[in-house]
This record gives C-alpha cells, sequence and structure tokens, in this order.
C-alpha cells in the first residue's frame, strides 16, 4: 500500500545511504512543488511508488525527481475531465486516490471505496476515513481507536469536513484511476 511520507523519506534515506535530512529537503523542493502546482509544502502522493533503480551516488533531489517525473509520466490526460466533472483540481484527485490506496486491501474495492468517500463529501458529509486518521497520528496503527479520533489536525476527516489539505500517501495507478473515473458518468451502448 502507498507509502507515508516519513515510510518514504526513512526507506529511500536507507536505500540511497543519505541522511535523512537531504531526503526531507529534496521533498520540499519548491521547483517540483511550483511546477506541480502545489498547495503543500511536500510532495507526498506525487513521488509515483514504482521499483526504480538508481545508480550509486543518486543524490535524494535525483531520486525525487525522477519519481515526480514517474508521477507526470503516468499522469492520464483523461483524468483532467473528470477534475472538471467532479469540480475539483488535481491536488484534491491525488488525494482521495491516496485515501483510497490506503483503505483498500484488494484491487476491486478501490472504485467502491472512492465512490463511498465521493457520495459524502457530495452530500456535505464528513469522510471519517481511517487513513487520514492515521497520517494525523504519525504512525500506522493496526486498529484506529475510538481516542484515536479526537486527534486534533486538519488530515482528521472525523472532526473535519471535506477532503484533508494533501495526500496521505503516494497512491498508485489504480487508486488514481479509481478516483478519477468516479467522476466520469458510464454510458452503455447496450440494448
Amino acid at each position: 500500500q502507498g507509502l507515508t511520507g516519513a515510510d518514504f523519506w526513512t526507506r529511500l534515506a536507507k536505500t540511497l545511504k543519505l541522511p535523512a535530512d537531504s531526503v526531507k529537503a529534496a521533498v520540499r523542493d519548491t521547483a517540483l512543488l511550483a511546477r506541480l502546482d502545489l498547495p503543500n509544502p511536500t510532495l507526498e502522493g506525487y513521488l509515483f511508488p514504482d521499483t526504480y533503480a538508481f545508480p550509486v551516488g543518486t543524490t535524494a533531489r535525483q531520486a525525487v525527481r525522477e519519481m515526480v517525473f514517474a508521477f507526470e509520466r503516468r499522469w492520464n490526460p483523461d483524468w483532467d475531465s473528470s477534475l472538471v466533472d467532479l469540480k475539483i483540481n488535481r491536488n484534491d484527485l491525488v488525494t482521495m486516490a491516496s485515501i483510497v490506496e490506503r483503505e483498500a486491501r484488494v484491487p476491486e474495492e478501490r472504485p467502491v471505496i472512492a465512490a463511498v468517500y465521493y457520495n459524502r463529501l457530495r452530500k456535505g458529509m464528513r469522510l471519517q476515513a481511517d487513513p487520514t486518521v492515521q497520517y494525523a497520528l504519525g504512525h500506522h496503527v493496526g486498529r484506529v481507536l475510538y481516542k484515536d479520533l479526537a486527534v486534533e489536525s486538519p488530515y482528521n476527516t472525523y472532526l473535519h469536513n471535506g477532503l484533508p489539505p494533501g495526500p496521505v500517501a503516494s497512491p498508485g495507478l489504480a487508486s488514481l484511476a479509481a478516483a478519477a473515473r468516479r467522476g466520469r458518468r458510464r454510458v452503455s451502448t447496450r440494448p
């Protein structure tokens, strides 16, 4: 499942044998944030989850750039139409996809999860998404407890309406597609 920023930064630093601070600085690259037109303080959600073969000596900045470019290469232009249909921006779609990524246990659940959360948004309900609470807590818990639901954070969708301010993980292609498809009405031409 999609890694949260903290998990990602730790793994990348360990794999590239770099100080964690250099990775944390790279995911705050202002040029990349501007390129993607992100309101977020980090590139979380836009570091495409994949298997990468980085040569020895790769810097954190080079690795992060490659992951952002991978995200851009995999962004389906048809999803831009979904943004219009859903009346959201790309950051919102990536945020929804990140929640779907963390919530889904099996691939078939992704479109259903996206539909449930979009329906809650449409009705003005709180999302009440456990992955957002886990993100707000700053660590993964096997089970979100009632006491966890009270953590004060703009990411806690049990306390705050709407989507959280940004992604809670790096969503894969299937979760991005599920979040984007929810905005497209399916029309059948079958008799």
